[in-house]
């Protein structure tokens, strides 16, 4: 069910996939030892490493694997995950109920597991890094139903001990674990909504390692005291101001890009955001982007005054969605100074992180201000999910954008066994979507920690699911 980025790190730390990505975004070896790919990019062969436990110290084996992916894919489970596992051939029979079983998976013993998809799918070994395609324990998922989520029992390097809601997540080691183990007892997440509580907290030294709010970012800069405890990493996002295309009035391309054009995107990141990321030519980051950025529409306020007038939209009230940090609420105020400027009589509707979700995934934002953060290191993650139309909601295109030619697009970079003719299909997607405007892409958000003096080998990672949480120590 995890479709965030908070639930995803948590969830690395608690579970395993057939493989993960190393610090240099190279898939590795996780539960799998080993893997061969066959028939031009369709079979994969893995083969696992013996002496794997859940924490119930059952061994984990190839059926486990066969059973944790049909979860996922099961209508009865109701994931939004299910586009990181249909590729494998029989998942789409299988979540239509035309079959009971997907074809695709076999297992030829319980440490040899086959996958063999429709088509070749690039990406597909970046999937299995992702958190939905780690292992689970049948016995314990189906003891505890849908509970299982808040009693979570899988491979990981940390247990879950405590989950108090609103007030701290605890974990500790799993002295079992079948790798290296963590260096250090447990990790105790505090629950703290005040950016200004946890700087307090921080410098009173009850708080190992925080990110630095916008607001305090100059100040530990600055500090003699703090500025060599500062942790940053070039991230694999991207932030976006989207629009609801599916109702009045952003479904009108016109308007859409009238707002692009009203907002000065570049002086927000040089004065609000103090650099604090690199301007964003589209919804790829530049990390991934291998060809020419896309044309952006730049900032012309009296081109976006003119379409506003033109589509009848002085005056207009827009609902502007917003979650409830401090640092959106400022963020939203800039862009509705702008829009106002423009015409647009802008309403910011602030709801806390869940229910801000549900309002996105059942569409009743006119526009909302969010991000999206590398699943896996493939600029097709910052297509398929957010643009492909089979994907509206909580699935990730949250604009509810369609665009047949970008679904095509998208599709026949998927399947591209070169990697020029995948290039080229991703950026013929990416220069249409930029044009059209589901969204106005922002920048690609660099990320500050700071942490005390003590701690040490604590890393940023740029994908959440490659931190497990086994390097830092005291």
């Amino acid at each position: 069910m995890i479709v965030d980025v908070t639930g995803g790190s948590l969830a690395a730390k608690l579970f395993n996939g057939l493989v993960k990505l190393d610090d240099h975004l190279n898939v590795v070896p996780d539960i799998a030892y080993a893997w061969e790919m066959q028939d031009s990019g369709t079979t994969y062969i893995f083969r696992l490493s013996e002496g794997v436990f859940f924490y119930n110290n059952r061994e984990v084996i190839s059926s486990d694997f066969k059973y944790s992916f049909k979860r996922v894919l099961d209508t009865k489970t109701a994931s939004p995950n299910t586009w990181i596992l249909e590729k494998i051939r029989g998942a789409k029979e299988f979540m239509n109920g035309e079959a009971e079983d997907i074809s695709g998976i076999e297992i030829i013993d319980d440490y040899t597991l086959a996958i063999e998809l429709d088509h070749p799918f690039a990406p597909f070994l970046n999937l299995l890094t992702m958190t939905a395609a780690s292992v689970v324990p049948r016995e314990k998922v189906e003891l505890r139903g849908t509970a299982f989520g808040t009693h979570p029992a899988g491979t990981g390097p940390f247990i879950l001990k405590e989950w108090n809601h609103h007030d701290r997540i605890i974990l500790e080691k799993n002295e079992s674990y079948f790798g290296s183990g963590p260096e250090v007892d447990g990790i105790v997440y505090r629950i703290i909504p005040e950016d200004l509580t946890a700087v307090t907290e921080f410098e009173l030294g009850n708080l190992d390692v925080i990110t630095i709010p916008s607001y305090e970012y100059a100040r530990y800069r600055d500090s003699k005291k703090w500025k060599n405890q500062i942790s940053s990493i070039r991230g694999l996002n991207t932030y976006y101001l989207g629009f609801n295309c599916s109702k009045r009035p952003f479904n009108n391309r016109r308007i859409r890009r009238a707002v692009a054009y009203a907002i000065d995107r570049t002086k927000i990141l040089e004065t609000f955001y103090e650099n604090r990321g690199r301007p964003a030519r589209g919804p790829i980051p530049d990390i991934l982007r291998n060809w020419e950025p896309p044309d952006e529409l730049t900032y012309d306020p009296e081109r976006a005054m003119r379409i506003i007038k033109e589509e009848d939209m002085t005056g207009r009230t827009v609902n502007f969605y917003i979650s409830a940090d401090q640092e959106v609420i400022d963020m939203a105020e800039i862009i509705q100074f702008y829009l106002i400027r423009i015409g647009l009589n802008v309403k910011i509707i602030q709801l806390e992180w869940s229910a801000f979700k549900e309002a996105l995934n059942k569409g009743e934002a006119d526009i909302f201000w969010l991000s999206w953060w590398a699943d896996y290191a493939d600029p097709e993650n910052f297509l398929y999910p957010l643009f492909h139309s089979s994907n509206h909601g909580a699935s990730g295109n949250r604009t509810r954008y369609k665009n047949k030619k970008v679904d095509q697009l998208i599709e026949e970079g998927q399947r591209a066994v070169m990697p020029s003719e995948r290039n080229r299909s991703y950026m013929m997607a990416e220069k249409i979507i930029t044009q059209e405007a589901p969204w106005v892409s922002f920048w690609h958000k660099t990320d500050f920690t700071i942490r005390q003096p003590y701690i040490k080998n604590y890393k940023i990672f740029p994908v959440y699911s490659m931190d497990k949480g086994v390097d830092i120590s005291f």
